[in-house]
């Protein structure tokens, strides 16, 4: 028999609900706003008529953008990073994750700390720097996904994932039956990690993809450009490549073409990760619920 509900009761639904449309919409406008301003007149935008639909509708900021070569070398460029970061990084994850998830690994405590004492402290960027120098990475792809493969955070996350999800039984069955630690691992473990891989995975693919910061330290030349970096200098040094401006004359349609063009870089920049979300959404779930409690 179903309770009747309580006056209490329907004002607490109605305050959740109410709050959580705010939220929502907090969080949703800005990304909207700068959807409809990449099609928008930017005279518009200017006077205040764009807040709720695209006035002035224009695709010239997009052909602008896709007609510019410094756009698709800073796509591949993130492309290349987030592929081969994200390898090295889940790949050093898992296998520092599993020895220590491990009961019968001797002096995981000890690695432990030494693990989470990075946590705390840190060379600092110019040591860090004097380092990627000594080593010869400046100005490469090393350089960008080396020095942070191994986050002792994911690491924790990975580790209790495996001690909550792979029982001790399973190994001792498995051992029982003549298979290795290695094939075990890459058999048993592996296989039943998918939730918490794709966890992994969208954790570093949206940290390389939208990391710019290292390459403004630690690359040289422009074609070794990320697309965040690009991103950064139109937007923030309103650094537009020339290409994009060739027939433009008048300081003021510079002005209009450059607003054009810096919310729909934004937008072009995001669309891979709204792509990719959906497909790892059900994995990513699931994953940071057991990866982030021990049951």
């Amino acid at each position: 028999m179903l309770r009747r509900r309580s006056a209490g009761d329907f004002l607490f639904d109605v305050t959740n609900y109410a709050l959580l449309t705010i939220g929502m919409l907090l969080i949703l406008y800005p990304l909207y706003f700068v959807l409809i301003a990449s099609i928008s007149d930017p005279n518009r935008i200017y006077s205040g008529d764009v807040w709720l639909y695209p006035q002035g509708i224009t695709f010239d900021g997009y052909q602008r953008i896709f007609n510019d070569s410094i756009i698709w070398i800073g796509y591949a460029n993130s492309l290349l990073y987030a592929v081969v970061g994200t390898a090295i990084s889940v790949g050093l994850t898992l296998l520092a994750a599993y020895p220590l998830s491990r009961k019968d690994f001797v002096g995981r405590n000890v690695f432990m700390w030494f693990f989470m004492f990075t946590m705390f402290f840190n060379g600092g960027l110019i040591p860090t720097y004097l380092l990627v120098k000594d080593l010869g990475m400046i100005n490469t792809i090393w350089a960008l996904v080396v020095p942070g493969a191994a986050g002792v955070f994911n690491i924790i996350i990975v580790r209790t994932f495996f001690q909550s999800t792979i029982p001790d039984e399973m190994r001792e069955a498995a051992f029982i039956d003549g298979c290795s630690n290695t094939k075990f691992f890459l058999q048993m473990v592996l296989p039943l990690s998918k939730p918490i891989i794709a966890v992994m995975v969208l954790f570093h693919v949206v940290g390389f993809w939208n990391g710019f910061f290292d390459a403004l330290i630690y690359l040289n030349e422009e074609s070794k450009y990320p697309l965040q970096l690009v991103l950064r200098n139109i937007l923030v040094q309103n650094q537009v490549s020339s290409n994009m401006m060739i027939d433009v004359e008048s300081y003021a349609a510079k002005l209009r073409v450059t607003e054009l063009i810096k919310y729909g870089v934004i937008i072009v920049a995001s669309l891979p990760l709204l792509v990719l979300y959906p497909f790892l959404q059900r994995y990513f779930v699931k994953g940071a619920m057991i990866g982030s409690i021990k049951g």
